[in-house]
């Protein structure tokens, strides 16, 4: 468990943090609005809680191109883009409105547009951060073509706050559509497999795929005339409050979401067949994205999901003898490990987050 939280804003009391976390040799929790708290491994340590330093730094919607801090809440700079008619195109989740631009860039979380627009590290131009050193270090730039040397910045997304303490973000963002529909059809799981695929070579308009419970849902994005001719090729039952509906599977609040039982991340190539495994089921993502609830023999599933050439994840709720994400390969883990020992010799940031063996005998 983490201890009571410090509340930062500027850099120098961050920065006289880390330094005397590094001193004491005491584990620091990041921490911006909580709302990912349930999200991956944990470990004791001192919270500190970096949700009061936000706001836009700067927004050039001409240049497609906005500076926040990392402290700002997801639903103001969405807020912000809309007046501008654009948005973030990897459709972040909010968790009930309380998820930062940090959480979301430190745990890569992206949403149902992401197979068809791109995952949140594509949309990120540069950043700022503090390392275990207490240096503010600063990576990328705010302009879109920026390709020279190794590209760090999205180095940091999904790091889980492991590399450092995320502080100015700059991001990549897009017109909204003009139009967007969603269309439903009754069909099987292998059916909705095939279609989805189908359609994503097909269909330029399409912009986000789920199947549940016997129902295929399409979302279609685009001009007016693209939907409307991706609709009569297409056919099938229009779905009113499609906004709602989508926002529901953006942020997990919709019935499959919260039932009590663990809920496990299947991440699969997207022509991967069904997986046979009697819990309720929801699918994303044009099939790469496979969501379970419910109890499950983790080690059969795990070597099935390996062999079709995935990785599952311990998403929430699961045992505590389970490890959150999948082991990585020996050189994998082997490159892992020598990042943070650039970027957090001391291993003071988020201890555990990962559950790497290399990260629990080095602590030990």
């Amino acid at each position: 468990m983490c201890a009571e939280t410090p509340l930062l804003g500027a850099d120098s009391e961050l920065r006289a943090v880390i330094r005397t976390a590094t001193e004491r040799q005491t584990k620091l929790c990041l921490r911006g609005s909580g709302s990912k708290d349930f999200y991956g491994g944990t470990g004791p340590g001192l919270a500190v809680d970096l949700s009061h330093y936000r706001g836009i730094i700067d927004y050039a919607p001409e240049e497609l191109v906005i500076v926040v801090r990392a402290g700002t809440p997801l639903a103001e700079v969405e807020a912000v883009l809309s007046e501008a008619g654009q948005m973030l195109p990897f459709e972040p989740p909010q968790y009930g409105g309380g998820g930062t631009i940090g959480g979301c860039i430190a745990a890569g979380l992206s949403g149902p547009r992401r197979p068809y627009a791109g995952a949140s590290r594509d949309y990120v131009l540069g950043l700022r951060l503090i390392d275990g050193r207490g240096q503010s270090l600063q990576f990328g730039g705010a302009v879109i073509k920026n390709v020279a040397g190794y590209d760090v910045s999205r180095l940091m997304v999904g790091a889980m706050g492991t590399l450092g303490v995320l502080r100015d973000i700059a991001l990549k963002v897009l017109p909204r559509p003009r139009v967007e529909r969603t269309v439903c059809f009754a069909c099987t799981e292998p059916e909705a497999i095939v279609r989805m695929n189908r359609w994503a070579g097909r269909m330029p308009a399409l912009s986000a795929s789920s199947h549940a419970d016997g129902v295929l849902a399409l979302r279609l994005s685009g001009s007016a005339a693209g939907v409307n001719a991706a609709l009569r090729e297409l056919g099938g039952e229009l779905l009113d409050d499609a906004e709602s509906y989508w926002r529901s599977l953006r942020d997990q609040h919709n019935y499959f979401f919260t039932q009590a039982e663990p809920l496990w991340r299947v991440s699969l190539p997207p022509t991967a067949p069904p997986l046979k495994i009697p819990l309720p089921l929801m699918i994303e993502w044009g099939g790469a994205l496979r969501w379970l609830v419910g109890d499950l023999d983790y080690a059969a599933v795990q070597a099935r999901v390996r062999g079709l050439g995935g990785h599952i994840t311990a998403f929430r709720g699961a045992p505590r003898n389970i490890p959150v994400f999948q082991p990585l390969p020996p050189a994998l883990e082997q490159l892992h490990t020598r990042i943070r020992d650039v970027f957090d010799p001391h291993r003071i940031f988020n201890p555990g987050r990962f559950c790497s063996q290399q990260e629990s005998d080095h602590q030990r």
